[in-house]
């Protein structure tokens, strides 16, 4: 990381709950506070803190905070608050969010991908249809790893116990299943990476759905970039921070054993959880940095919370923004 970035972290995870870690004052004048989740699918937020993107973009007069959170919902309880400006969240809490307070955008897609589905030792899963009766851990209640467990149960004819079925959803930060796979506690769980192959590796986990068979497959719209209104009326700010992740994207893409350093020590530092290389790089195989956005993805991802009582409404008009981007 460059020694001149200047980076209040204010959160971090531990057992779910967010700590202060650090603090920091600038002679800037503006700040532009930055979220997102110590997950390899943040990647491109993380390669963009780490290697002084944001600071550059951005300028010497904006001082860069960052919050990390362990969960969408988090994330965009701290939007709603003002305590993250922009940031890298699931489409998921988004969505849900948009639909009740229609005052965040879209902008930018950042990760497809990424998510798997992992049985634990002893729990008698074999296949996705062994489910029923079981119990499966979440990184939250609504979160995009739900609603893709959601899509898949409905090819098996199963439903969540919320919804009259027999599927238990258990809610705990990704970093923590692990554990709760070595204590029985669950018999399964929908998440991200690097965390899904952890629990392969280190918790004895089945995979049972890889990344291109959970949900949408290839097409899984995992992470994207979410800003506020009131961010994105200041359209140099927004260009500047779309230019920094377009930049991370791009590095990603042409280094990607030097990218996934970056996360290792980041995450590390984070979270106090070891990661080594070699699941680093075989959990980067199972997802698609970029900046493309399937919208028909997330519209279906926007019914399947309806259906499941999360939202009154699945219209989500509006809410995909990609001007920005595009350099409108």
């Amino acid at each position: 990381m460059k020694k001149s970035l200047i980076i209040t972290v204010l959160g971090v995870l531990v057992a779910g709950v967010l700590a202060a870690c650090g603090n920091s004052s600038s002679s800037g004048n503006q700040s532009v506070k930055i979220g997102y989740f110590p997950n390899l699918t943040h990647i491109a937020t993380i390669v963009a803190l780490e290697n002084g993107y944001f600071e550059e973009e951005f300028g010497e007069d904006v001082t860069i905070e960052t919050k990390t959170v362990s969960n969408g919902g988090l994330f965009m309880e701290a939007m709603t608050t003002k305590s993250i400006d922009v940031g890298t969240v699931g489409p998921g809490p988004l969505l849900n969010f948009y639909v009740k307070n229609p005052s965040f955008r879209l902008i930018s897609g950042a990760v497809n991908g990424g998510a798997v589905l992992v049985a634990s030792d002893g729990g008698g899963v074999s296949k996705l249809a062994d489910l029923d009766g079981k119990k499966v851990a979440i990184p939250v209640i609504g979160s995009t790893q739900d609603v893709m467990l959601r899509k898949a149960l409905k090819e098996v004819n199963l439903e969540t116990t919320s919804n009259g079925g027999t599927v238990e959803l258990f809610a705990a930060a990704p970093a923590d299943t692990a554990t709760l796979f070595v204590q029985n506690s669950v018999d399964a769980a929908a998440t991200q990476e690097p965390w899904g192959n952890i629990l392969e590796t280190q918790a004895n986990g089945k995979l049972i759905l890889d990344w291109d068979e959970f949900a949408w497959g290839k097409e899984s719209t995992n992470t994207v970039v979410a800003a506020s209104d009131e961010f994105l009326k200041n359209k140099e700010f927004a260009n500047a921070y779309l230019n920094a992740h377009k930049r991370a994207v791009e590095f990603i893409q042409q280094n990607p054993e030097e990218a996934q350093d970056l996360v290792i020590k980041h995450i590390q530092d984070l979270t106090g959880k070891e990661i080594s290389a070699e699941e680093t790089s075989a959990a980067f195989a199972k997802l698609e940095v970029t900046t493309e956005v399937n919208e028909q993805v997330i519209q279906e991802m926007a019914d399947i919370s309806k259906e499941a009582g999360y939202i009154t409404s699945s219209d989500i008009e509006g809410m995909i923004d990609l001007s920005y981007l595009q350099g409108e």
